[in-house]
């Protein structure tokens, strides 16, 4: 596994789980909040979990039911951050349960990291990609020159652990999408690597993401420092 800064942190201080067979929205929730409990209470370790779902669409805790265009999958309450989302086959999600008790208690630089992380992992494939100021998300230029989200991002923290993470679209069908406004920003389009002429199995994405790993946690663990060195 790649490093960035080996003298920092070490990513094989996590627990990283694969699934490569789609898991239930609803399932995946379940298991997320077990661990976050188990997290807090000192009785698990922190995890990194690679996966897919059966289409979905789930809903923030700042979702407008007027962006619910067209509910044709199953919707569900998903207590996160964010409005409306969609999930399915060809988009990898990564969940991160991370105790920031122990990373510098700081949910905005924790976003800002993980924004990072993926924009790091999309260049290693040739894509460009970037932040854009005041909405979160990961965001590249789509084949007819415009800009359009390829990455969505959503984090809920409980007891200082993290939950939920971040999607990005290797190949779904982008059609899905049109069921909702993806998180309530209708100017702008949804793309893949697929459309980008970019053929990522989620092997190859799960790879290079966890060969970056140790950037992001760098990112935290700096910001951790920062936060003590104030105090």
């Amino acid at each position: 596994m790649a490093s960035t800064a080996p003298d920092l942190v070490d990513s094989s201080a996590i627990e990283w789980q694969r699934d490569d067979a789609p898991v239930a929205y609803t399932a995946a929730l379940a298991t997320m909040e077990a661990r976050n409990h188990a997290i807090a209470a000192g009785e698990a370790r922190e995890l990194a979990w690679l996966l897919e779902h059966p289409p979905v669409y789930t809903a923030g805790t700042s979702a407008d039911k007027a962006e619910l265009v067209d509910p044709r999958f199953e919707v569900v309450e998903a207590g996160r951050g964010g409005r409306y989302t969609y999930h399915g086959p060809g988009q990898r999600v990564g969940y991160l349960m991370l105790d920031l008790g122990k990373r510098g208690k700081d949910v905005r630089c924790f976003v800002h990291s993980i924004e990072g992380w993926v924009i790091d992992t999309l260049s290693d494939f040739g894509v460009e990609a970037w932040r854009a100021e005041g909405r979160v998300g990961i965001w590249t230029q789509d084949v007819d020159g415009r800009e359009a989200k390829i990455g969505a991002i959503g984090v809920r923290v409980r007891r200082w652990v993290t939950m939920h993470g971040f999607s990005v679209n290797l190949d779904p069908d982008l059609s899905h999408f049109s069921g909702i406004v993806p998180c309530g920003i209708e100017e702008f389009g949804v793309t893949s690597l697929a459309r980008l002429g970019k053929q990522v199995s989620s092997e190859q994405w799960d790879a290079a993401l966890i060969a970056r790993a140790d950037g992001f946690l760098d990112m935290l663990e700096a910001a951790r420092i920062k936060a003590c060195n104030k105090g």
